[in-house]
């Protein structure tokens, strides 16, 4: 009996590791879209993904007890991800109507961002794969598995969306003001 919900747990990996190539595509394709700008959408966007930030440095700083410069890699990859936001608004394709603001991310680099992500999440199978069957002597299996890199390229793609979001709410707001919608 107890080998059954291993068992169910397993296909639900074993699912979702298969469907990765399928999400990341989707991913992708969402992530090009034009959009309609909505200032609470905007808004609420930008708290969500602060207060995901405020989680992911905190559970940086945790890890960093393990993992030497897990919290400074994250600190390195929020900081990038901000200039890549920056760079990410610059490269934006705004219509403006009096009606709404619409937008289109660039499709470059959201194809970057989605690439990035799919290449961190290979290399740490592989590498972890590598410190499960022969960790290097004098590293823990989990200093050995590239976390400190993980945690960076996640910083990275969460400090491009509190910049990029931070920037659609404030070009909602100065559009609101400009055509009174």
């Amino acid at each position: 009996m107890p080998l059954i919900p291993l068992a169910v747990a397993f296909l639900v990996l074993l699912t979702l590791v298969l469907a990765m190539p399928f999400l990341l595509v989707q991913r992708y394709r969402i992530g090009i879209a034009r959009r309609r700008g909505r200032q609470w959408v905007a808004t609420l966007n930008l708290v969500l993904i602060l207060l995901s930030v405020g989680v992911f440095l905190s559970a940086a700083a945790i890890t960093n007890y393990w993992v030497p410069s897990a919290f400074l890699s994250s600190l390195l990859g929020l900081a990038g991800g901000t200039v890549l936001g920056a760079f990410g608004l610059a490269l934006t394709k705004w219509e403006e109507t009096p009606q709404a603001l619409y937008y289109t991310p660039n499709r470059w680099l959201v194809l970057l961002i989605t690439f990035a992500v799919a290449l961190r999440l290979l290399y740490g199978f592989w590498r972890g794969w590598r410190a499960w069957s022969g960790p290097e002597i004098g590293t823990s299996w989990v200093a050995a598995a590239g976390i400190a890199g993980s945690l960076a390229v996640g910083a990275i793609v969460l400090g491009y969306y509190v910049t990029y979001s931070a920037g659609i709410r404030r070009r909602l707001t100065h559009h609101r003001k400009l055509h009174g919608v």
